[in-house]
């Protein structure tokens, strides 16, 4: 196989052939970053989940002292929490996806030239 020949995948990163290790770098940064923006998509699939089946997640840690009156007080502590982190994870996925596209048109000008 020719070593100027450069298989790249985008969306299929197994069979990939470097020529220099620039090359692999950027791959697996854009892999990498990839890898981040599934397990975000997760998180708010799972906190949006948990938002409207009115579940409360381990990482909301919020207590009131007192009885029964103060309940819905928590309750919407919980809820503004859980919609707190949607805004703060949808946020974080628009920074991923623009490392994401610069990334891939940075990739697509180096190996366009090949």
């Amino acid at each position: 196989m020719n070593k100027k020949k450069c298989f790249f995948f985008l969306h299929s990163l197994f069979r990939a052939s470097f020529i220099n290790a620039k090359q692999a770098k950027e791959v697996y940064q854009y892999r990498n970053i990839k890898r981040k923006l599934y397990k975000t998509n997760a998180a708010i699939w799972y906190n949006k989940t948990c938002r409207q089946n009115q579940l409360k997640p381990k990482y909301v840690n919020i207590r009131i002292n007192g009885n029964n009156t103060r309940q819905k007080t928590l309750k919407l502590a919980n809820k503004c929490r859980i919609t707190q982190e949607i805004k703060f994870l949808y946020i974080k996925k628009t920074k991923l996806n623009e490392q994401l596209y610069r990334l891939q048109l940075e990739c697509a000008k180096k190996w366009q030239a090949l």
